[in-house]
Order: C-alpha cells, then structure tokens, then sequence
C-alpha cells in the first residue's frame, strides 16, 4: 500500500510542471534590472533567486556576515540561518553562490558603504528605502512592478523564481539527483517537477529533424 502511494504521488508530481518563465523572460528581467540605477538592488535579489535557488524568506533574511568573509569576499558556499524547515531540528542547509552572483553582490555592498553605510555582519543585505531590512511584501510588490516595466504579459510570483532556478538546473546537467540537492528536496519526488520539457526545448527538436 505504501509503495502504491508513493507511486502515487510521483504520478502526480510529475503531471504537473512547474510554473517558471521563458528563458528569454528571465534574460529580460534581468537586462531590465540591470539596466536602471534603482533597480540593481532588485537585479541582485533576481540573480540570488536565480543562481542559488533561494525562496523569498531565506533572501531577505540575509545579513552581511552571512555572505561576506573577514576580507569582504562574498562565500562561495554559503550557511543559511533561515530556511524551510521540514521537521524540528533540521539539517544545516547550504547553497553554492556562482561567480557571477558573488560580484553582483560584491557591487552591492560596496555601493552602499561608499555612500557612508555602516555595514555590521548582523546588518541586512538587502533593505529598503528606509534602510529597514526589506520584507517579503515590498519584495513581491517590487516584483510585479519590474513585470510590468518588463512587458510580461503574464503575472508571476516570486517563487517562480526558484522553479526557473531548478528547472534550468535540471535542463543543464538532467541529473535529477543534482537538481534535488540543489533545490534541498528531502525527496526526489518533490524535485520530478522540475523535470518536465519547455516549449524552447521542443521547438529546438522538432527544428531539428529531417522533414
């Protein structure tokens, strides 16, 4: 009975792809943000979401000493403090940060010490206006305005963010075990939706056969 359930479920996790956003999309949303002296804070936050896989509480929950060395390095292999917890008294959970990633973040913290910000390990990586640590709300509330300076046609949440992280994990190696470490899964059956083909990858076949 327990392994017809567990079939079950991997039926259903695998029927149903997840939600993410064109691979030209993402290219948009990040030239976009890229592109806007107001908008690299939230570039930064894009590219976090999209190179480590991170979900909206584990990005704003983030405080300098968690991510820079004594030498003001960005980590390559970074600690979480905060995450989704599937008991109790989890497992430490950690993430790799690409090259790419790390400058950008670099940037970041640099810019705000050269306009005089006192920057402490407790202070946090990404804040508002105010200099107040940035909440999950302002963070979805800024994403659906970026969609719409964007053109998206289309309304995402953030976490679709991390479905584009994995999915792309997935696409590159199609090794569903990576993409289940990577995304912290406790079970490959949580990670089956991320396995599913796009429409690029099925234009670039049928592009490519004899006909």
């Amino acid at each position: 009975k327990r392994v017809l359930l567990d079939m079950t479920t991997y039926t259903d996790s695998i029927s149903r792809p997840a939600r993410t956003l064109t691979e030209n999309e993402q290219r948009l949303l990040l030239k976009v943000t890229g592109q806007r002296l107001d908008g690299f804070r939230d570039h930064v936050i894009y590219s976090v979401a999209l190179g480590a896989g991170l979900r909206e509480h584990e990005i704003v929950a983030l405080n300098v000493g968690d991510v820079f060395d004594e030498a003001g390095h960005a980590r390559r292999r970074l600690r979480l403090r905060v995450f989704k917890r599937a008991s109790e008294d989890p497992a430490p959970q950690e993430v790799m940060l690409p090259d790419l990633v790390r400058a950008k973040l670099e940037k970041l913290v640099a810019s705000r010490r050269h306009a005089g910000e006192a920057l402490t390990p407790e202070t946090p990586i990404f804040v508002s206006r105010l200099g107040r640590r940035l909440s999950t709300r302002q963070l979805r509330r800024a994403f659906s305005v970026w969609q719409k300076r964007c053109g998206f046609d289309r309304h995402f949440s953030f976490h679709t963010l991390r479905h584009c992280a994995c999915t792309n994990v997935y696409r590159a190696s199609r090794d569903i075990r990576l993409t289940q470490r990577f995304a912290r899964h406790k079970s490959v059956l949580s990670t089956a939706i991320y396995t599913h083909p796009s429409d690029e990858e099925l234009l670039r076949s049928v592009q490519s056969l004899i006909c």
